[in-house]
């Protein structure tokens, strides 16, 4: 059995579910699209190729390969996009919380059945259908959960919304221990640079004491100043509007001293190495078009 147990972002990872873009299907129509950043590649003909994002898939599973971190994939569904993990489940603790994810992506979930086989079914959680909750929205940080939200009242009318009330609801009384803290994240259907899709896309905890930070994917400035109370303005990187939309606060930790990150995040990965990080360097901006990049793609299962 595995013995779930992720606490933080940073801890030393021992085991990961990482997605594959293996058989992942044609360009998708426009109409077809989760994201704005999607769409703007759709349009362009920049969309990424399967033959690409397999390679940059492969980059970080030699990268967790050096560090022995077990490594789980899903079984492919043929045609089909099974590249972020985050998506459609996470853990707290000792819990494997399935994500109420879009309809379609029903499909996700059931190709780690290798995975779930080996859980404790007592601590696989699925929350009622009224609960809209997705991992990119959800940061462990010891005591605090971070959940990133939207909390406008045209959040059905929105695709990009992918966490609602009822979701932060759900996890406080699921971890009353804890202090959750929501954010109310700026969306966008037509323009990725001003869209927060997930927490992570604008917000994530690196070392034991440092942060990624995109003061405009947050609606209310004092939630944003929240987090930069709580960290220290000299232990927090801001990064601009152009970097938030190339993904720079979605890097990946494998150690509290060791940071995945995309190589062409050069302004970050001098900061982070400033600060005495090991920097794991990948290629990973075809990847990025589809509006997700490193931490999206992986979900911790065991951290020391």
């Amino acid at each position: 059995m595995l013995a779930l147990n992720v606490k933080n972002e940073t801890s030393r990872l021992r085991a990961v579910v990482l997605g594959t873009a293996t058989s992942n299907g044609p360009i998708p129509a426009v109409h077809e699209a989760y994201d704005p950043k999607s769409i703007e590649h759709i349009k362009a003909g920049t969309y990424p190729s399967e033959e690409d994002m397999v390679k940059e898939m492969d980059a970080i599973a030699k990268v967790f390969e050096k560090y022995n971190v077990q490594v789980f994939r899903p079984k492919i569904i043929p045609d089909y996009n099974q590249i972020f993990a985050r998506d459609i489940a996470f853990v707290i603790d000792d819990c494997f919380i399935e994500a109420n994810i879009l309809p379609d992506r029903e499909q996700e979930l059931e190709a780690l059945d290798q995975v779930l086989a080996q859980i404790n079914p007592e601590k696989i959680i699925k929350p009622p259908k009224e609960v809209h909750i997705e991992g990119g929205d959800v940061m462990l940080w010891n005591d605090y959960i971070f959940i990133g939200t939207y909390r406008g009242s045209d959040y059905a009318d929105h695709i990009t919304a992918r966490t609602n009330a009822q979701g932060v609801a759900f996890i406080k009384a699921l971890f009353p221990n804890k202090i959750v803290k929501d954010f109310d994240l700026v969306k966008s259907k037509t323009e990725p640079r001003d869209n927060a899709l997930h927490l992570d896309c604008c917000f994530q905890p690196v070392g034991k004491d440092k942060a990624i930070i995109y003061k405009g994917g947050f609606k209310e400035e004092s939630e944003y100043q929240f987090l930069i109370d709580l960290y220290g303005e000299q232990n927090v990187f801001h990064i601009t509007r152009e970097e938030m939309y190339q993904m720079n606060s979605n890097v990946f930790s494998i150690d509290e001293n060791v940071v995945i990150s995309e190589e062409n995040f050069t302004r970050l990965n001098d900061w982070l190495r400033a600060q005495g990080f090991t920097v794991e360097e990948v290629p990973y901006a075809e990847i990025s078009k589809q509006e997700g990049l490193l931490r999206c793609s992986t979900m911790p299962l065991i951290r020391d």
